[in-house]
């Protein structure tokens, strides 16, 4: 049973650019005391009847999900079987996620909208969109991504702390639920960030039903010893 959850993993398995093999990551969680694993892998979920095996081993709560790469920026997506073509395209990701019962939420979605230089034009959620890059909050909240997501990541450990704060202020500004993951591809960044449930999860179907409640909020700290609830 699990009520912190890490959101946002990649491993060996699933994600050409992680170093993490799924062994290693049941042992840093294990250190950690991390009982909820979401394994959001680039290739899409991984085989049921494979991921049901190898949960088997262990004695932690593993979701198997997936983070897609479209056109308004990456999303994670939870409750679905595969990735399927058209998947690329925000709207046909969100159609297909609500014909499924699963959550959709926008991952890292400021990441590189606040640097300086060259690297904004890296800025995905922008890549289709016309609209000039934000220079405050208020200028995100018309982007129509947050139409789509379920949820916005806002505790993400792959980026920078002020574009963690921006999705923050976004979200609350657009009253949207907030999320938290590690966005880790090595044992180094596990736990970085968590999302804290109101209740008790054990198995797929209750986490999928925590998610739809939206009773949830992002939590930083764990692997410094000081968890508590992620702010701006």
């Amino acid at each position: 049973m699990a009520k912190l959850f890490d959101l946002h993993i990649h491993t060996t398995k699933g994600s050409s650019d992680s170093s993490l093999t799924p062994e290693d990551l049941i042992l840093e969680a294990d250190r950690l005391g991390l009982r909820g694993l979401c394994l959001t892998e680039h290739s899409g979920p991984w085989d049921r009847h494979e991921f049901k095996k190898f949960a088997s081993l262990h004695n932690v709560v593993l979701i198997r999900a997936m983070e897609v790469e479209t056109d308004m920026g990456h999303m994670l997506a939870f409750g679905m079987d595969s990735y399927q073509a058209g998947y690329n395209k925000a709207a046909q990701l969100r159609k297909a996620a609500t014909a499924a019962g699963g959550f959709v939420v926008s991952a890292h979605p400021f990441r590189g909208v606040l640097s300086n230089g060259s690297s904004r034009s890296r800025a995905l959620i922008y890549q289709s969109i016309p609209d000039p890059l934000p220079e405050v909050p208020e200028d995100a909240l018309d982007h129509p991504l947050f139409k789509l997501a379920d949820a916005v990541e806002v505790a993400n450990g792959g980026t920078v702390d002020r574009e963690n704060d921006f999705a923050m202020q976004v979200a609350g500004l657009l009253k949207l639920p907030v999320t938290g993951g590690s966005d880790a591809h090595s044992v180094h960044g596990l736990g970085k960030f968590l999302t804290e449930f109101h209740d008790e999860v054990t198995n797929e179907t209750e986490f999928l039903k925590a998610l739809h409640s939206k009773q949830f909020h992002p939590m930083k700290g764990l692997r410094t010893g000081n968890l508590k609830q992620y702010t701006a």
